[in-house]
């Protein structure tokens, strides 16, 4: 056996380790989170009620980004105590109103050079 063969099974060994663990990260990675989206809607369920989270998810289906965005200042809001709770789907139209009155004001100019 030459040393130019035994070179290459130990980086074809090394290889495949590197693979291995890079499968495991990105599993364990998946399955964080899956846990945080898991807990996320269980606090949105608790937070939000029925029409309130059907009107939710259809702005997640046509904004997603926006719709995550919510997401996080309900939960924020809820945690801080500052609405009262189950947030019904009058008051979520008050807080979609705000925020997008808040992104409307990002004023976007272009210039020509």
């Amino acid at each position: 056996m030459s040393s130019d063969e035994e070179l290459q099974r130990l980086r074809e060994r090394r290889m495949a380790e590197m693979q291995s663990q890079q499968g495991q990260q990105e599993q364990a990675a998946r399955a964080q989170a899956e846990a945080v989206d898991a807990q996320k809607e269980a606090l949105i369920r608790k937070i939000l009620t029925p029409e309130a989270r059907q009107r939710l998810h259809n702005v997640k289906m046509v904004r997603p980004e926006f719709a995550t965005q919510l997401e996080m200042q309900l939960i924020q809001i809820a945690q801080s105590g500052r609405v009262q709770l189950p947030i019904d789907d009058e008051l979520l139209k008050k807080l979609l109103a705000q925020i997008q009155s808040q992104q409307a004001k990002r004023d976007i100019t272009i210039r020509r050079i």
